[in-house]
């Protein structure tokens, strides 16, 4: 499919971004503000993802939460949100002919919050059962944990959600501040995919537009990355069958010109089921039934995080074998195991193309974070023009083994064991 998006700012600041997809029936509408925990105080780590969740308890034209909900579920739509550590996103997908819905429901959401206090209070309650959830999960809390082994006291390593002390500190005065101040048209984003027309977008956006644009209070907290050359490891001891844990290593910014290779170097490394990992952890050693690796970019930041759960008497084995393989990748990768993950990528990426939800997240993730969209063929260009010698390179600029992080959950109550191993192979 080829990229013909279209482009507007309107007078108060907010970015339109339409992809025209004809013949297709659904149209996903997506609202995406510059706003996430990055940009918290500490005393109020997880607003952003608190005033998520209040977007949907009532606004002034639709005051109860049934009845933002229903406008798209009873045509068959859906209506989601999520929090990130440098954007939110609120979006729908529903058939075509109901993109007007669509597009009314999210701007009253996004503009017309109504902060009832007993909706907040009961919101509190929800949203620290969810806190609660992500500690019982031992590979969630294994994420968490590599957040802040990675970028240790800093908003960059604390969980989107905040702790159970910050949520239970955030008032009505707190939530109506900072929506004021974070969701403002210069700061928003709104991106559209699917059988609608761009002037028809426009002007449906105008009659509905009643915020105006002011500068904002709260802005990214520059990353403080732990440099010292270390190993550091973050254990949480809990009586799990299995131990997970996370291994990372400090990667760079989705603008730095290494992240291509070192998403290639993730992909020759654990995804998909004849990655390295995979074969030699789980098919060769028998020693995981899950292990993945994930590249990952922020705005100034960014980290190659392997994940794993395995028998909590093996787990020692289990983390040498990785260790093993990530020395590999210093000495060698093959013109093939390059050639595998560059066709793969693009496979991936062709396929989520197809999805107006997908296609909608493209538009805006880039817009709102980086003011400018590469496009599938410019990203296809890049991977291709991937050499070997550049995975041998990333690898051995940004696997530093004197620097990896460790978090481990389960049955273990000595990190300095982990450190050890760690340490071993420097």
């Amino acid at each position: 499919m080829k990229f013909l998006y279209e482009r507007t700012i309107l007078s108060n600041g907010l970015r339109v971004l339409s992809q025209k997809i004809p013949g297709i029936k659904s149209v996903s509408v997506g609202i995406f503000i510059g706003a996430g925990s990055r940009y918290e105080p500490p005393k109020i780590a997880g607003i952003s993802h608190f005033i998520e969740h209040m977007l949907f308890k009532g606004t002034t034209q639709r005051p109860k939460p049934q009845m933002i909900s229903e406008e798209i579920e009873s045509v068959g739509g859906i209506l989601n949100a999520s929090t990130d550590k440098e954007v939110t996103i609120f979006y729908t997908k529903a058939g075509g002919n109901h993109f007007v819905k669509s597009l009314d429901v999210l701007m009253d959401m996004i503009q017309n919050p109504i902060f009832l206090p007993e909706e907040i209070e009961r919101e509190r309650s929800v949203i620290l059962e969810e806190l609660s959830m992500t500690y019982d999960q031992p590979d969630a809390l294994a994420d968490l944990l590599i957040d802040q082994a990675l970028w240790p006291s800093q908003p960059m390593g604390t969980d989107v959600g905040g702790t159970r002390e910050t949520v239970n500190s955030i008032t009505k005065a707190h939530l109506t501040d900072y929506h004021a101040n974070q969701y403002v048209p210069s700061n928003i984003v709104i991106a559209v995919a699917g059988d609608v027309e761009h002037d028809y977008l426009l002007r449906e956006i105008n009659s509905r537009m009643s915020i105006y644009d002011q500068p904002r209070k709260f802005e990214i907290e520059p990353v403080k990355q732990a440099y010292s050359n270390t190993v550091s490891v973050e254990l949480n001891e809990k009586p799990t069958e299995q131990t997970h844990f996370c291994l990372a290593f400090n990667g760079v910014a989705f603008t730095n010109v290494d992240s291509y290779a070192l998403d290639m170097l993730s992909t020759v490394l654990g995804e998909g089921m004849t990655s390295r990992l995979f074969l030699e952890v789980r098919e060769n050693l028998g020693l995981a039934y899950d292990i993945h690796s994930s590249s990952i970019h922020y705005s100034d930041c960014g980290a190659t995080v392997i994940g794993c759960g395995s028998d909590s008497a093996k787990v020692d084995l289990t983390i040498a074998a990785i260790l093993r393989e990530l020395r590999e990748t210093k000495i060698h990768v093959s013109a093939r195991e390059l050639s595998r993950a560059i066709e793969y990528s693009i496979g991936r990426l062709h396929l989520r193309m197809e999805d107006t939800r997908a296609v909608m997240i493209w538009l805006g993730a880039q817009e709102i974070l980086k003011g400018d969209i590469i496009t599938v063929d410019e990203i296809e260009s890049k991977l291709r023009s991937i050499t070997t010698e550049d995975l041998r390179v990333a690898s051995e600029n940004y696997i530093d083994f004197g620097m990896s992080r460790l978090s481990v959950v389960g049955p273990h109550s000595d990190k300095h064991e982990f450190e050890q191993l760690l340490s071993s192979i420097i």
